[in-house]
């Protein structure tokens, strides 16, 4: 969710903005600031994920690597997550993370981290219930930021991954896949990480969700 690499620099002046959907916050709009790449997803693709996380919610520790917007952290702590670390190495978008955490009063709550997403993940693990995995398309990020969860994941915590609807990432050897959907534009899928503890009462629901 947040731009290329190969385009460093502040934000600029926003474009546009996308609102939190549900929760305490429901209806605040955060800015997305025009920047190749950025790619917040939609109001649509949000509603069903976190309809799939809604019992996993209340207390979980979240992760939102490439945040970008932070809507995925932030619509996570809307809907009763206790912690949401936002981890965005562009130094504008970081900025505007850190101003939005401040304008929802969160700073107890959310902690956004100004760096690489992979060098991040070098750091020692903290036991995240929930972890949002949407890079950016065009970089091809998705199987070494997998790779590199593990020590940061509690046990059977969720993973979401977002691609391109025409790719399926590969995951490690003892991840289920919970649900995934497709729109027109990317798959979407919730993964269950081994040893069924921590955020443990989603019900199993084999059959796939469909945006338009």
């Amino acid at each position: 969710m947040r731009p290329p690499a190969t385009r460093p620099g502040p934000a600029r002046a926003p474009v546009g903005n996308i609102r939190i959907i549900g929760g305490r916050w429901r209806g605040t709009r955060l800015p997305v600031p025009d920047r190749p790449g950025l790619r917040p997803s939609s109001d649509r693709v949000r509603e069903t994920l976190f309809n799939w996380l809604m019992p996993a919610l209340p207390g979980a520790r979240v992760l939102d690597l490439f945040a970008g917007t932070g809507v995925l952290g932030l619509e996570a702590l809307s809907r009763g997550a206790a912690h949401a670390t936002l981890v965005e190495r562009d130094p504008g978008l970081a900025r505007a993370l850190d101003e939005a955490v401040a304008r929802l009063s969160a700073r107890e709550n959310a902690v956004v981290q100004a760096q690489d997403a992979l060098v991040w993940l070098g750091r020692a693990g903290a036991g995240f219930d929930i972890v949002f995995l949407d890079p950016p398309f065009a970089d091809g990020l998705w199987e070494q930021a997998v790779a590199r969860l593990p020590p940061h994941l509690a046990p059977g915590a969720w993973v979401y991954v977002e691609s391109p609807a025409d790719i399926v990432p590969g995951v490690p050897a003892g991840w289920a896949l919970h649900r995934e959907g497709r729109s027109r534009d990317v798959r979407f899928a919730l993964y269950r990480t081994p040893a069924g503890q921590g955020a443990a009462t989603l019900r199993p629901d084999d059959s796939p969700a469909t945006t338009e």
